[in-house]
């Protein structure tokens, strides 16, 4: 297990660089319209001079290839340099605002395993039943339905119509992550449930195919033979081993979601990496999207390889390094 952790922490120097200089070929002039320095300014028409100053103090005179070498010794002290726009280090900005990612990563998550997860067992054990087709039926729609419409939608409905219809004495906030009139954890009920839309869906498909597979296969069978409960056979035996694939796209999907959900945090103008990228990219801020890219990155190599770490202890016959312990 140790030489298979070594390994995978060895693979992901090469990727880890590859993203950088990928970032920065994209801030290469010509590669994208706009002109970061004349964004600074907000003015179309800037003296020689101040444009001169700007792109010095800025380190933009220097050959690009210079830049990226110095941008990476700086990285090794945890510097990703400071904004154009808002004149701040970025790590200080980020430290501010991924805070806020994370809690709705998280919350995404805890609705994608109660409902998703939730489903999937249900329509397993259920199966051919209302509520497997309700499930089927259900998952289908969310998988067609693009997230920015969907949070849109519950806007509309939780958030405006609702109002209307109690008066003002019940709806749910469409905007931001705090407010005198709510809790800050109702703030993140519409947003988390959009961000975990169709993730949930695709749960719910891997979790119930995988746990009809499971149930077919011959030790259990002999677990029903025995006389064991109905409800003992699937949660003490099928469950776990069913467990593995959605296990693995939960994880792989908490990775995703803390990257910054752009659509979601646009949406919902919460104030976490997602915006702060978007908002950036349309300023060619480019401090703090290579940043953001970087720091988003390094969060999905790390929980990707927790998750492949977690599958010897969800199945012990799962080894690695090509040798049984």
């Amino acid at each position: 297990m140790l030489k298979y952790i070594l390994r995978r922490i060895l693979q992901m120097i090469p990727v880890f660089i590859g993203v950088t200089i990928l970032l920065f070929i994209l801030k290469a002039p010509g590669i994208l319209p706009g002109d970061p320095i004349r964004m600074i300014t907000g003015e179309k028409e800037i003296s020689p001079v101040l444009y001169q100053t700007l792109i010095e103090e800025n380190g933009l005179d220097k050959p690009l290839v210079q830049q990226y070498f110095i941008y990476l010794g700086k990285l090794t002290h945890g510097d990703l340099g400071k904004s154009y726009q808002k004149d701040r280090p970025v790590t200080e900005l980020f430290a501010n605002t991924y805070p806020n990612t994370i809690k709705l990563a998280f919350a995404a998550i805890v609705v994608e395993i109660l409902i998703g997860v939730g489903a999937g067992i249900i329509s397993a054990i259920k199966q051919y039943s209302f509520w497997d087709v309700l499930v089927t039926l259900s998952t289908s729609i969310l998988v067609s339905v693009p997230v920015f419409w969907l949070g849109m939608v519950l806007q509309v409905i939780f958030g405006i119509e609702m109002k209307k219809w109690t008066g003002g004495a019940f709806f749910l906030p469409i905007s931001g992550m705090s407010g005198d009139q709510f809790p800050a954890w109702v703030h993140l009920i519409l947003p988390a449930v959009t961000l975990a839309s169709v993730s949930t869906a695709y749960a719910a498909r891997i979790m119930r195919s995988q746990l009809l597979e499971v149930m077919g296969q011959d030790y259990i069978r002999t677990a029903t033979a025995k006389g064991l409960r109905h409800r003992s056979v699937v949660f003490k035996h099928a469950l776990k081993n069913a467990l593995i694939p959605v296990v693995t796209f939960i994880g792989l999907d908490l990775g995703a979601m803390m990257s910054g959900a752009i659509l979601t945090e646009t949406i919902f103008n919460w104030p976490g990496v997602g915006l702060e990228i978007y908002l950036a990219i349309g300023q060619r801020d480019w401090p703090i999207v290579i940043g953001g890219v970087i720091i988003v990155v390094f969060a999905v190599m790390i929980i990707n390889l927790l998750v492949d770490i977690s599958y010897a202890f969800l199945d012990p016959r799962i080894r690695y390094g090509g040798a049984a312990e």
